[in-house]
């Protein structure tokens, strides 16, 4: 079995790689999704993040509005940081839970998609990391464009994360998404191809 940890920033293709990944066969474990199923209204998540945050955080329907949740949290890194200790023990129980799932099904390839790979630790466990990188302009204008936010907003919840030059450094496997969708596929291709050789390097412990 081969881990990929797949990370990247805020709107730099991260699940446009991820698709392109589970295209070709991997088995594809979505730390984001997982975090809206947590946090689904009356469950244990949801219920410490309205008591935290306050009931303003959440829709007509009951709903963790993320929008209104993420002003409050790229504005606050104490407020940041009493999320991320609600949500993340039980994340990563969730992503135990998946990756118990995959080895039992027998699948070869897992791909850990994860937004805070580098920030939470889960670099170290898996056999090699994948960051998807755009310069800084192209983050900030794709970021305005699909939330429709103000350069403000996109600025605030950029430099709320880990920089990607930061990301970088702890990456096995760069795939560029500045260019076209054509280039990004090539890209990922071609490392899909050299998975088979490190496999033969031996496998890690994971979670």
């Amino acid at each position: 079995m081969y881990l990929i940890g797949l990370t990247g920033g805020i709107a730099s293709g991260k699940s446009t790689v991820s698709t392109m990944l589970q295209e070709l066969g991997a088995y594809i474990i979505d730390a984001d999704k997982l975090a809206h199923e947590i946090t689904k209204p009356h469950k244990r998540a949801w219920q410490e993040i309205v008591a935290a945050f306050g009931s303003a955080v959440t829709d007509a329907n009951g709903q963790i509005n993320r929008k209104r949740l993420g002003k409050i949290i790229f504005a606050d890194a104490a407020a940041r940081a009493q999320l991320e200790a609600i949500t993340h023990p039980r994340i990563e129980e969730e992503v135990a839970v998946a990756m118990t799932t995959a080895r039992q099904q027998g699948c070869e390839i897992i791909v850990l998609d994860a937004p805070l790979l580098i920030e939470v630790g889960w670099y170290s466990r898996v056999n090699a990391v994948w960051v998807v990188f755009v310069d800084e302009n192209t983050q900030i204008v794709r970021l305005m464009m699909r939330d429709n936010s103000s350069y403000e907003d996109a600025m605030a919840r950029i430099r709320a994360q880990l920089s990607l030059s930061e990301k970088l450094k702890y990456a096995d496997v760069v795939i560029n998404n500045s260019k076209t969708i054509g280039h990004t596929k090539k890209q990922v291709h071609k490392f899909w191809c050299e998975i088979s050789k490190t496999m033969a390097s031996g496998n890690k412990e994971f979670f």
